[in-house]
């Protein structure tokens, strides 16, 4: 296979050379060997695109444009986007790792996301609100400007529709910077945007480092908005900068999620949904099932279950369809979770499942990363493997007694993000919800999804939300008008 040219950004309409000619070597984390040279955008190269950004937002033809015809931008976007939706696959699963399976569900929930927030871009209204007789007021939501959209590694397309479909249907302008460990994709969706007839700078394009393009994007007096996901370390440190321009913010910054089975639930989909949420892209989401919390009377059972099933998953090359768990993205990642591991041996946790690296038999993966399913039993909740987020193929199970032990378990860590909850009792369901610092509940499933749903973190893992007619509104600033309509003289 050719290899593709990525050595240009996108910004103001037109594919540029970084100014200084830096490149990002990407990695194929299933081989370990480079397999594309990606632009990397510098300070001076984000100075063009944001000032891109606020021009076409003051003077170019978009803020002319009503909502309808923002949307069939969108809707436009979103079919090219279902038409490449095979090529973008292939490029994620490349850059990430992740079976190519998933990268296609990825590419078209992108679609599908866009399409929403297309629908929703002439929908946008405020309220009117009497005062008195003579006095009346009303609200106007207004496009914030240029706004920046700084995504992940794990699901690069699909988390750029989320970023850019509210934004666009708002009105704004975004500069969009890929995660260096996962550039190319975006630079493909840029080719799309162009295509698709949105006008220059509109949509820009900037791979990047954190420590450069990042943050000269944060830091950027005409970037109106931040909208990051990413770790909690960097969500603060853009928190910090962006107080000094008093710019908004959405972040989310992953999770540690609990599923809870109670004894009476359906114990077979539970397992199955338990699996399949722990191991989803070898770990490496912020939605996986992490920490997995069952009933004393089903725990061996479970377990049992749990850890035949997991044994049955399938670790190898991402562009094979029959691969269920692909590769770790960096060898630093790869060594990270190595690290939880040895922290779990050392204190003497039991391994039901895994607990080293994966070597694949086919030897063009040889020097590709890869971890084997690991489950876990007997580990301390205090400890750091049931704490940090290892984003990696690494579940715990341990036991409760009653609701109030099951809540006080899967309270006890720092975020907030998703939870689960498995019984067949309607009224448990309930109250169990209301009790969990999540901002997502799932109630008898998992990792279910919809640009409908906001979508957002408590505590540590993020503030603000996207999805939903929230994300919506978040991309708008408030106007009150108050009219006094006394006659004069």
């Amino acid at each position: 296979m050719a290899r593709p040219d990525f050595s240009r950004l996108y910004i103001d309409g037109e594919f540029v050379p970084p100014v200084g000619d830096t490149q990002i070597e990407s990695i194929d984390p299933a081989t370990g060997r480079v397999w594309a040279a990606v632009a990397a955008a510098g300070e001076p190269d984000v100075e063009r695109a944001a000032t891109a950004a606020h021009t076409a937002f003051t003077t170019g033809p978009w803020p002319g444009m009503t909502g309808t015809e923002r949307g069939r931008l969108l809707t436009e976007l979103a079919r090219l986007i279902d038409d490449d939706a095979d090529e973008l696959a292939r490029i994620d699963s490349t850059d990430n790792g992740k079976p190519l399976g998933h990268a296609r569900a990825d590419a078209a929930g992108a679609a599908a996301w866009l399409r929403y927030f297309a629908g929703a871009a002439d929908k946008i209204q405020g309220d009117y609100i009497h005062l008195s007789e003579s006095d009346w007021a009303y609200t106007v939501p207004q496009p914030l400007g240029a706004v920046a959209a700084i995504i992940p590694w794990n699901s690069p397309v699909l988390t750029a529709a989320w970023k850019l479909g509210p934004a666009l249907a708002a009105g704004n302008t975004v500069v969009l910077k890929p995660s260096e460990l996962a550039p190319a994709s975006c630079l493909r969706l840029a080719e799309l945007v162009d295509k698709a007839g949105f006008p220059p700078g509109v949509i820009n394009v900037v791979p990047g480092y954190g420590s450069t393009a990042g943050a000269a994007l944060v830091a950027h007096e005409r970037v109106a908005k931040i909208s990051f996901t990413g770790s909690e370390r960097t969500a603060q440190g853009i928190g910090a900068v962006a107080a000094h321009t008093s710019k908004r913010i959405t972040t989310e910054c992953g999770g540690k999620a609990p599923f809870i089975v109670f004894a009476d639930a359906d114990l077979s989909a539970a397992v199955d949904k338990a699996v399949g949420g722990g191991f989803v892209n070898a770990g490496q989401q912020c939605t996986v099932a992490s920490r997995v919390l069952v009933q004393d009377e089903c725990f061996s059972e479970f377990v049992d279950r749990y850890v035949r099933r997991a044994g049955t998953l399938r670790v190898g090359d991402p562009a094979d369809p029959a691969t269920e768990v692909g590769a770790i993205v960096s060898a630093r990642q790869q060594e990270r979770i190595e690290h939880y591991i040895g922290v779990a041996r050392r204190e003497g946790a039991e391994f039901r499942l895994g607990g080293d690296r994966h070597q694949p038999g086919d030897p063009r993966l040889a020097g590709g990363y890869f971890m084997q399913p690991t489950v876990l039993t007997g580990v301390d909740p205090a400890s750091s493997v049931c704490q940090d987020e290892i984003f990696g193929p690494v579940v715990t199970i341990a036991p409760f007694s009653d609701e109030d032990h099951a809540v006080t378990l899967a309270n006890d860590v720092r975020y907030g993000l998703v939870s689960g909850v498995w019984t067949r009792d309607i009224g448990r369901a309930h109250r169990v919800a209301s009790r969990l610092d999540a901002g997502v509940v799932w109630i008898n499933t998992y990792r279910r999804l919809h640009p409908a749903i906001p979508y957002g973190g408590f505590k540590m893992s993020g503030n603000g939300r996207e999805n939903g007619l929230d994300a919506l509104l978040a991309y708008t600033e408030q106007k009150s008008v108050i009219v006094d309509t006394t006659p004069s003289g």
